[in-house]
């Protein structure tokens, strides 16, 4: 079906309540944002813009009714025009008055559906600029100016553009499946080389893979989560554990399956985590090394109560996620293209472990060896 030919609902309701609670579906917290991180949000955001836009598909809507990755990045790129406008406004006049935009009417009139997806990704990049460099010229003494909407809602400088990172956080979820498949495709382009990347093992990860084996039967059987090119799962056997080799990247898996080892192409958010060689019997423990780094925040809860669902009572997660705040792209190391890492920090990771069915939670800050990079290195039995 025609992109063009589909009808979205105009989106008519009230967000203003998200600058008081965090939204329930991206997860976005307004409050929790300080002025001085509104231009760093709005650059990260548009790096998301950047990558799916790149996507062969990118302008296929993803159902009936429901904007294509590209029609929701014409209008991010439009939105930052809007309140780069709005900023100036509120800083050059007292209490403006801002001029109505119907953003659906917008996306009609100028075609959203057949832009060009080149295009409107330069676009989107030189209006977040924009803006990110607005917020940054804000003067210490300007934050509470106000500005009122053609409806009559106030905001002031502040809230304003913490109400502007929700709009574009919150598209950003919206296309997260779209986030997820470039992230996966720049793995499956890079297979080989990101496999003769990390070819070396670390001292720590033999002390990580030792400590599991103690933790946990000779012979246990282990559901390996993001195996890439197979380095972790044969150190994990020669501890004298059981493995299932799983990654959602289809190049990794073929790579394994060539040098004989069975792997499967699983996606823990959504496909069948069951064992086909054991069906109905849970795993003794779940190895998720540098993976779940990529999972939406507000998914990877859905993913650790489904690991937790296929794992024994008293079973071991062990997993570990970059340290941070946020979402970013990024293109280092051995992948060219760019992938989506979600940053977390200790406390609402433990907490999101715990809501999911694991206890006894262990967390250990550690530095990468090479680039010094901070990370969270999780244990977690099984409640």
């Amino acid at each position: 079906m025609s992109a063009v030919s589909e009808t979205v609902v105009p989106d008519t309701k009230d967000w203003t309540w998200v600058l008081d609670r965090p939204c329930p579906e991206c997860g976005f917290e307004a409050s929790a944002v300080t002025v001085d991180r509104l231009p760093e949000v709005v650059r990260d955001n548009a790096t998301t813009w950047e990558a799916v836009l790149t996507l062969r598909d990118a302008a296929e809507r993803p159902a009936p009714g429901t904007w294509s990755p590209l029609e929701y990045a014409c209008h991010v790129r439009d939105v930052h025009r809007i309140f780069d406008r709005r900023v100036r406004m509120m800083l050059e006049e007292d209490e403006p008055r801002f001029p109505n935009w119907d953003q659906d009417e917008t996306a009609v009139t100028d075609g959203y559906a057949v832009q060009d997806p080149v295009t409107v990704s330069a676009e989107l990049l030189d209006a977040a600029e924009a803006v990110a460099e607005r917020y940054e010229s804000v003067p210490p003494d300007a934050w509470d100016r106000r500005g009122f909407r053609s409806n009559g809602d106030e905001f002031t400088v502040a809230s304003l553009g913490r109400y502007h990172l929700h709009d574009i956080v919150h598209h950003g979820w919206d296309v997260r499946a779209a986030s997820r498949r470039a992230t996966v495709e720049a793995y499956d382009a890079s297979a080989a080389a990101y496999r003769a990347g990390v070819a070396h093992v670390p001292d720590s990860l033999r002390e990580t893979v030792a400590a599991l084996a103690a933790a946990i039967s000779p012979g246990a059987r282990v559901l390996e989560i993001g195996s890439g090119g197979g380095r972790d799962a044969r150190l994990l056997e020669e501890a004298g554990l059981s493995v299932r080799r799983t990654d959602v990247t289809p190049g990794f898996v073929d790579l394994m399956r060539a040098e004989g080892y069975d792997a499967d192409v699983l996606d823990p958010l959504t496909d069948d985590l069951d064992d086909p060689d054991r069906p109905g019997t849970p795993y003794d423990a779940v190895w998720a090394s540098a993976c779940l780094l990529h999972v939406d925040r507000g998914d990877l809860p859905v993913v650790l109560r489904r690991l937790a669902g296929v794992t024994r009572p008293g079973g071991v997660l062990r997993l570990s996620l970059k340290e941070g705040d946020g979402e970013r792209w990024s293109t280092h190391g051995h992948v060219g293209g760019a992938r989506r890492f979600t940053y977390w920090r200790e406390e609402p990771l433990r907490s999101a472990l715990l809501a999911s069915g694991w206890g006894f939670v262990e967390v250990v800050h550690f530095d990468t060896e090479l680039s010094g990079e901070p990370w969270l290195d999780v244990t977690a039995r099984r409640a």
